[in-house]
């Protein structure tokens, strides 16, 4: 269970674990992040999740249990206080200045394009679709660690289509829907906003959430929405390449941020978006410390800049303290939180989303209502309100997070064993793929590279995400969503073949 509560900003206050832990704790009930009757977990669990002792977990629980904050019974365990079912208050964000919008937006909103029916349409109540750059595809290895996300085999077909027949118009007396609004299905913008809540952290509630198809288009849009010719972006270098392409489409330079062992580097950028991977940077799988975090708000507060949290795998984490978006940081609505649906469900459900800020939210339901006037992908985007409701997406969740994190072990256990002379795996405790970075020089990393493809087997260069493919060693991205541990122990061991043929 991840908890809503925003313990590494309380630690760094105060210093103290138990003290850290109670004050989360409590502003999460006192906020509505942890809702009237919601079970907390054990002493036990909790210790686990933080690294404490359970005489602390203890000792924060009797502060709060002594103050009202929470309920226990004996053999039963400890709950928010209050009535469970009780609505949780969602308190409004402080309110952001109207955005310099690009002169594209500028123009799409003088020619009509908000539409505040939008914000109360319930038509749809009751009704619960990754590349390189362009010229870098080439016909995959018969062997690959070419990230895919989940494999076929994991996912549950006849769940999900369950699902999908129960909201088919005409089918068990459903009716055709009428249209949508451009923000998508109602009943999965609640769903959505109330995991967010709960499980990040974010106050949101279903008007903050637009759905997309797919994070990138939640990308692009904003992009042409606050870039054009003479304004700059901050991306991360490495960072994943569409990001790029998407500020460069709409005119923008963009500016380098660089990347080390704690993600992004703070910088005093001239520059009106930075675009960010803060919980599980792309493609290294750093985690932004919570410092950087608070340098990233403070420069987008004193610059009068917009940041692009893009949050794209947090559903993967199966070890570690549970990380807070930058979006539940965000005291001044400057932060545009994205996420998707593609890796946790298949890469062809197209269903991703952004919680915008309400200075934004018009521009942005009005550009993406431009480009599909009748939205696209509501059956899909129905069925997952459906599933989730009825649980069968966290019965999902929990099983890829079992069966990843042993393949994952698998993967860096064997990388380690066997191609530790050649590979440095950068630790990681979430997401689909490890990151390593070669030990030797560029040209044996090249002759590897080939050779391997004679041995069948391939990994993605790391290269391909740098804005200067030079400027820091090589590197390699290895996913294992699509494998077994059979294959990965064949592909491994086809490397290391590869490496010895050329004495490597």
């Amino acid at each position: 269970m991840a908890l809503p509560i925003a313990y590494e900003a309380r630690l760094a206050e105060c210093g103290s674990k138990h003290m850290a832990l109670y004050q989360a704790l409590r502003d999460a009930i006192a906020g509505g992040l942890l809702p009237p009757g919601e079970k907390l977990p054990s002493t036990r669990a909790l210790a686990a999740m933080y690294g404490l002792s359970r005489g602390s977990v203890n000792l924060a629980y009797e502060m709060l249990a002594a103050e009202g904050y929470v309920r226990t019974g004996v053999g039963q365990g400890t709950f928010a206080a209050g009535a469970a079912g009780t609505a949780a208050r969602i308190p409004g964000g402080t309110a952001a200045a109207q955005p310099d919008l690009s002169a594209w937006g500028r123009r799409l909103m003088e020619i009509g394009g908000s539409d505040e029916s939008d914000e109360t349409d319930e038509s749809d109540e009751g009704y619960v679709p990754a590349t390189s750059l362009p010229g870098a595809e080439m016909e995959e290895a018969p062997l690959s660690f070419v990230p895919r996300n989940i494999g076929e085999r994991w996912f549950p077909w006849a769940e999900w289509r369950s699902a999908v027949a129960s909201v088919w118009p005409g089918s068990k007396g459903n009716r055709e829907p009428p249209s949508a609004p451009a923000a998508g299905s109602l009943e999965l913008r609640r769903a959505i906003a109330g995991r967010l809540r709960r499980e990040r952290g974010i106050l949101c509630d279903a008007g903050h959430v637009v759905l997309t198809g797919g994070s990138m288009q939640a990308i692009a849009l904003l992009s042409q929405l606050l870039l054009e010719k003479g304004r700059t972006a901050v991306a991360e270098d490495p960072g994943y390449t569409g990001i790029r392409m998407a500020a460069q489409a709409a005119g923008a330079a963009v500016a380098a941020g660089a990347v080390d062992d704690g993600g992004i580097v703070p910088r005093d950028w001239d520059a009106d978006v930075l675009f960010v991977t803060p919980t599980r940077q792309y493609p290294t799988g750093a985690v932004l410390a919570y410092e950087r975090r608070l340098a990233l708000l403070e420069w987008a507060s004193r610059r009068g800049a917009w940041i692009v949290e893009d949050d794209y795998d947090s559903d993967f984490r199966w070890g570690g303290r549970p990380i807070e978006p930058l979006k539940s940081l965000d005291r001044e609505d400057r932060v545009v939180y994205v996420g998707t649906f593609s890796r946790s469900l298949r890469t062809d459900i197209r269903i991703g989303f952004a919680v915008v800020p309400s200075a934004l939210r018009d521009a942005f339901v009005a550009a993406k209502r431009l480009y599909e006037p009748h939205p696209t992908g509501l059956t899909e985007q129905r069925a997952l309100a459906v599933w989730m409701a009825q649980g069968g997406y966290d019965r999902h969740m929990r099983r890829m997070r079992r069966i990843y994190g042993r393949l994952q072990g698998t993967l860096r256990r064997l990388m380690e064993e066997k191609l530790g002379e050649w590979f440095r795996v950068v630790p990681s405790d979430a997401g689909l793929h490890l990151y390593a970075v070669w030990r030797k020089n560029e040209v044996e990393y090249e002759r590897l590279r080939q050779a391997c493809r004679s041995f069948g087997v391939e990994w993605k260069d790391a290269g391909l995400y740098r804005l200067d493919p030079r400027s820091s060693p090589p590197s390699g991205i290895f996913g294992f969503a699509h494998l077994d541990e059979e294959q990965i122990g064949e592909g491994v061991a086809r490397i290391r073949r590869a490496a010895d043929s050329l004495g490597l």
